[in-house]
């Protein structure tokens, strides 16, 4: 197997390391890359960097929005477990044991590699891994690679790859604090260097300056908030969520916002599992039944509607969108359908065919709603999964109101 480990500080990850990890994993033709943050790297001090676990979280929602095959990155928490100033050196060798007989590569940017030498222990790390350097700036050409790669291997014997990033991103992390920390550049620095769910992660925790009002949020700035609270997997399905409810909005003469703010939240608390979910409906005190209590799939309508309200500020009739999305009631409000509809319609389900319930949807609401919960009802009988009782009165509400 062929390994790429990419240590950093992330402080924060941003788009140059996003693309650095990218291009690096294609031209070395890597089956896997660890993201390894730092945890006090030797020349930084306490003060320049912000928490571990913030940084961690951060290069989590990073590497779930990569663009490499499903399951090939990995984030390793194996410098934050260590106490007092880590060494690349010690990392090394835990991987080295975990990965005996397969190659590895140390990834890293043009200002590491110029100074390889100088690194504590370096000789004994090209023992255990080759280098790879990439530049992230214009300024990083081959010309300034090829006399280190030379002297590097000449002196070590080292195993060396130089790579060029079709897109660079030149941004440093200490002029991205700087950027985020006023009030006047945030937002341009926030949506051109990072990923969204890393800027949204930034506002939501106040970071790097940031004073972002959550329950005032608006565009980019609410939407990145909306998708730092997802799994990367799940980000698409929202998107399309959001679109769907939009345009169906539009069609039935709902509130269009209203409507993008309610399908953005609507999973916002999805990633979390039943012990999260169960404390939280304490927290906000909601009330479950026998069913939701053993049903982690139907919590998170409820706890997710509890967080866009407190956290968010969102208005009754989005909260109760959000609530009712994955069981549906009898005599749903417009913006409930369309929630519920969106949700199950958007471009990225394929869990059945749908075409005649995306049609309809734009045709006739109530008689897609219909059709809706009786294919639910359907299927999850069908499976063995359990029905609702909400999910069956609405069906049957719609039944003695069409039929």
């Amino acid at each position: 197997m062929n390994i790429g480990i990419y240590g950093g500080t992330f402080n924060p990850i941003h788009r140059g390391h996003m693309a650095a990890a990218c291009s690096a994993a294609r031209l070395l033709g890597l089956d896997r890359l660890i993201l390894v943050p730092d945890c006090l790297p030797p020349h930084k001090s306490a003060q320049e960097v912000i928490g571990a676990e913030h940084r961690l979280a951060m290069v989590r929602l990073a590497a779930e929005s990569l663009d490499l095959p499903k399951g090939m990155v990995q984030v390793s928490d194996a410098e934050l477990r260590r106490t007092g100033k880590s060494y690349t050196v010690d990392t090394m060798r835990e991987f080295r044991r975990q990965f005996p007989e397969d190659t590895i590569w140390l990834l890293m940017g043009t200002d590491m590699f110029l100074t390889f030498q100088d690194w504590y222990a370096a000789e004994e790390i090209l023992q255990m891994c080759g280098l790879c350097a990439f530049g992230r700036t214009a300024a990083d050409t081959e010309e300034l690679f090829s006399s280190q790669r030379r002297y590097l291997q000449e002196r070590f014997g080292a195993r060396i790859a130089t790579i060029a990033i079709p897109e660079i991103v030149d941004i440093s992390s200490t002029a991205l604090r700087e950027g985020l920390s006023s009030e006047k550049t945030y937002r341009e620095y926030g949506r051109r260097y990072l990923a969204p769910a890393v800027y949204g992660y930034i506002l939501r925790h106040r970071l790097y300056g940031t004073r972002a009002d959550l329950r005032r949020l608006e565009g980019p700035e609410f939407r990145a908030a909306a998708l730092s609270h997802l799994k990367g997997s799940r980000i698409p399905h929202v998107l399309g969520t959001a679109r769907t409810a939009v345009d169906l909005a539009r069609r039935w003469g709902a509130d269009a916002e209203e409507a993008r703010r309610a399908a953005l939240l609507h999973d916002c608390t999805k990633r979390l599992n039943l012990e999260e979910q169960l404390a939280l409906c304490e927290k906000y005190q909601i009330a479950l039944d026998d069913v939701e209590r053993r049903e982690l799939k139907l919590l998170h309508a409820k706890t997710g509607a509890a967080v866009a309200r407190d956290v968010y500020g969102v208005s009754d009739a989005v909260h109760d969108a959000i609530f009712w999305h994955t069981t549906g009631k009898a005599d749903m409000t417009l913006l409930e359908k369309i929630i519920y509809l969106a949700d199950y319609i958007e471009p990225t389900r394929d869990f059945c065919d749908l075409r005649r319930l995306r049609s309809l949807a734009f045709q006739d609401l109530d008689q897609a709603m219909l059709l809706g919960f009786t294919m639910a009802v359907e299927d999850l009988s069908r499976q063995g999964g359990v029905v609702h009782p909400n999910s069956v009165r609405a069906r049957d509400y719609l039944k003695g109101k069409l039929l």
